[in-house]
């Protein structure tokens, strides 16, 4: 697995070089909630975990620079406290054929992750988290994956924050522009 890129192919760092503490947090925010999903193991000790031996680390020869610990715990805590309900969000938008229990793992744990930011967290802009997590989608599973969370979390971006999309058509072009 790779560091996520921008637009331009580039990996996106903050001003000292490395992947901004943000974008840190919400691909270990990923990576956690993923592990918990496979080991069934609890929220606080996948934390422990990953606050202990993980974040900020080099793993298999990438640097992924040092997260923001407080997003990177909300972002657990906060979806595995209201998972049933982010499921709910998720199943609403997706075709009537597919379940959320039918996507890949990871893929469920990047939509959640992002349904979670978009109805929790008001202080980021919903074009922000629609980005990130297409972003994340990309470097995980590629593009077709990455327009599928796209549309889902575009869609629950509409009916969460309508206010703040007003005007905006299509999807991620208008996140890059």
């Amino acid at each position: 697995m790779t560091a996520p890129t921008d637009n331009t192919g580039g990996t996106r760092r903050d001003r000292a070089g490395g992947p901004s503490p943000r974008r840190a947090a919400r691909l270990s925010a990923v990576q956690a909630l993923y592990q918990m999903n496979l080991s069934q193991v609890d929220v606080e000790t996948v934390i422990g975990e990953f606050v202990g031996h993980r974040l900020g680390r080099e793993i298999d020869g990438e640097s992924y620079g040092q997260p923001d610990p407080v997003l990177f715990a909300d972002l657990v805590r906060g979806v595995a406290a209201a998972v049933d309900d982010l499921d709910n969000m998720i199943a609403a938008v997706l075709d009537e054929d597919w379940t959320v229990e039918r996507l890949e793992t990871i893929l469920r744990a990047v939509l959640r992750a992002g349904a979670y930011e978009l109805s929790s967290r008001p202080d980021v802009p919903p074009r922000v988290t629609i980005s990130e997590y297409v972003d994340l989608a990309d470097a995980f599973l590629g593009a077709k994956q990455a327009a599928l969370v796209n549309g889902v979390l575009d869609r629950i971006a509409r009916a969460l924050r309508p206010d703040e999309l007003e005007g905006r058509k299509g999807g991620h072009e208008a996140l890059t522009s």
